[in-house]
């Protein structure tokens, strides 16, 4: 009988950090860890604790942290310098990409912290934003100046950005335990979710100022910005203001305030679309901050969001239906946007009667369509884990560990 064949050694894993500031704190002892411990294959709903839940998350909160300081800082610096594929933002914003991608990598070889769904999403959402980079690229080499945030490569960015994260947010929500750390990380997500959906609006937000400071002869642009907008046959104003005036409060309404409803019927909390408003212009406010001292163009702040997302709260709290909350929500925002604009605080708004009439007949459509949605088998479905990871478990399948 020939000899039993020598049992494998058995892996080491070096002990854990202990704590996220520890971790952070010594970066190489982590990823010493990290790599034996965790870089296993598995496949979705693999079982994950809760500590590793939070560490996971946390880092995607980091990566989309990374991007958002990158992005607010490319739109100012686009309204003074000409256009740099290694400009500081872009930097920044690319670092935030590294970590996304190395954190899709990691859910898709180990199976960790996802469902199926949650992990196409996020799948989906990095190849477009991959995608859109070099498009984004090329666009710039063939029409020469684009600052604006509204062009179809930019476009491409969003959705990327966007699916991803609804990736992040599906992951979270299905596996974290209920308590005030699944809210504050939820939060978070949905906070990184309406800043990337409302982010275009800053193109008017920013131009409306850069376009009075040139106007008032102190102009915050740099002669060859000018110079070059000039010789593509480009008026200040076209560059600084190159979308109809419907555009910034039909966007606001029937994009970024559509997005605070999803997120308050999503999360729960009774006021989650204000925390959310508030969090995200108190943000803008301290990078309107350290922008203008470090010399860069000053932006107006959609005040206007916050009115609007109490209003949100209110009405998902007294449970009225979109088909009657939507129109009084309207009528909210744009008295707030006439108090504003009064102030001479606000980007140029459309205020004749069939745009205001058009924008929230839209924005009373959509959110009949999401109340009606949340009443669905389809959602009600879609909301079930999709874990093949764990169904291998349990049926005595590859080892979950």
């Amino acid at each position: 009988m020939p000899p039993a064949a020598p049992a494998a050694p058995a892996r080491v894993v070096p002990a854990a950090p202990g704590s996220l500031t520890a971790g952070v704190r010594h970066p190489v002892a982590t990823l010493r860890w990290l790599w034996p411990a965790y870089m296993t294959p598995g496949r979705p709903g693999r079982p994950t604790t809760q500590q590793e839940l939070r560490w996971i998350y946390v880092a995607w909160l980091g990566a989309f942290l990374l991007k958002m300081l990158g992005s607010s800082w490319d739109v100012s610096w686009h309204f003074r310098w000409l256009r740099d594929d290694l400009a500081p933002p872009h930097l920044l914003n690319s670092a935030g990409t590294a970590v996304v991608i190395a954190l899709v990598v990691f859910h898709s070889y180990s199976g960790y912290g996802v469902d199926r769904r949650a992990l196409r999403l996020m799948q989906w959402g990095i190849a477009t934003f991959l995608v859109a980079v070099p498009v984004d690229i090329l666009n710039h080499r063939i029409n020469g100046l684009d600052i604006t945030s509204w062009s179809p490569s930019h476009a491409l960015l969003y959705i990327g950005t966007a699916i991803m994260l609804a990736g992040a947010i599906r992951g979270w929500w299905l596996y974290a335990a209920p308590g005030r750390v699944r809210d504050l990380v939820s939060l978070g997500l949905w906070l990184f979710f309406v800043e990337n959906v409302v982010f275009p609006n800053q193109h008017q937000e920013y131009g409306v100022l850069s376009l009075r400071a040139y106007e008032a002869g102190r102009t915050t642009a740099e002669p060859q910005l000018l110079d070059f907008a000039a010789s593509q046959g480009q008026t200040p104003t076209m560059f600084m203001l190159p979308v109809p005036s419907w555009v910034h409060p039909g966007w606001m309404l029937c994009a970024g305030l559509l997005a605070l409803v999803v997120a308050r019927k999503t999360v729960g909390l009774r006021w989650t679309a204000t925390v959310l408003a508030a969090t995200y212009l108190a943000y803008r406010a301290v990078m309107w901050l350290g922008l203008v001292a470090m010399d860069f163009p000053p932006s107006v702040l959609p005040l206007v969001l916050v009115l609007g997302a109490v209003a949100i709260d209110l009405a998902v709290t007294w449970r009225m239906p979109g088909w009657l909350a939507a129109p009084l929500v309207t009528a909210v925002f744009y008295a707030g946007g006439a108090v504003q604009d009064a102030v001479g605080f606000l980007p140029p708004w459309n205020w004749t009667w069939w745009s205001v009439l058009l924008v929230g007949a839209t924005f009373t459509a959509l959110w009949t369509a999401v109340d009606a949605i949340g009443r669905s088998r389809w959602l009600a479905a879609w909301r079930a884990p999709v874990e093949p990871g764990r169904a291998g478990a349990v049926s005595g399948g590859t080892p979950t560990r």
